[in-house]
């Protein structure tokens, strides 16, 4: 109940901090016409932990961008976790939570499970502690 509780308090942060850091989904794709492609085709994916997965095998192109994109996504983690008393993981798993549920049908997510899953039209499957 406290981690949902702390989890719910950054989540406000968080949302802000998708839409303005171009970190995650839609954000990003309007930056990097390469991570745009990897989305659409479903070679990578938004993984529970905040950070982007590569779904299947991976290129080392692909494996590049991916690496640049967590590195510039953790930077950012720990500054706002910092700024909002949380831990670097607590931002970064509300982060994950909120850029799967802005994921659009067909692209790809990590599902509470671990597995990798298709957004359809309903809502993402996401983890319990997810505001």
């Amino acid at each position: 109940m406290i981690r949902k509780t702390m989890l719910a308090a950054i989540a406000a942060p968080v949302a802000g901090l998708v839409v303005m850091s171009g970190f995650a989904a839609p954000a990003m794709a309007q930056r990097d016409p390469a991570y745009e492609a990897a989305r659409s085709n479903g070679t990578v994916g938004e993984q529970i932990d905040g950070y982007l997965g590569i779904v299947g095998q991976a290129t080392p192109a692909l494996q590049d961008m991916v690496n640049d994109i967590n590195i510039k996504r953790r930077t950012v983690y720990t500054r706002k976790a910092s700024e909002n008393n949380a831990t670097v993981e607590q931002y970064a798993t509300t982060a994950g939570c909120q850029a799967i549920a802005r994921t659009v049908p067909g692209e790809k997510y990590q599902a509470p499970d671990g597995s990798w899953k298709t957004r359809t039209s309903a809502p993402p499957e996401r983890l319990p502690i997810c505001p």
